[in-house]
């Protein structure tokens, strides 16, 4: 599985890359922090496989890193997917790291 930091994370928003952030968290968790990318809850993913671009980069995250890695795994194996990646230490990384004035749960 391929992962980006949240560094690299940051160097795309800021660049103006073409490229598309999901957030697999759950409603709840988004409306608390969130990275402004497009929700789509894990348990609503295999619903909504065709709103997950397969032509450019896709960013997937959630708290930690777990739910999204499990999900892009799961994507790859099931979908044939090869432009994932998982944003490596969640939402958690970027309000270390990045933000540390986002809130964290």
């Amino acid at each position: 599985m391929k992962e980006i930091t949240v560094q690299e994370l940051k160097e795309l928003q800021d660049s103006g890359a073409d490229f598309q952030l999901i957030d697999v968290r759950e409603p709840h968790e988004y409306d608390f922090c969130n990275l402004n990318g497009e929700l789509i809850p894990q348990g609503d993913i295999p619903d909504s496989v065709d709103k997950i671009d397969r032509n450019k980069k896709v960013v997937v995250y959630c708290r930690s890193g777990a739910r999204s890695g499990n999900m892009i795994q799961w994507l790859e194996r099931n979908h044939k997917f090869e432009n994932l990646y998982n944003l490596k230490g969640g939402i958690l990384a970027w309000a270390r790291e990045i933000d540390p004035s986002m809130p964290t749960y």
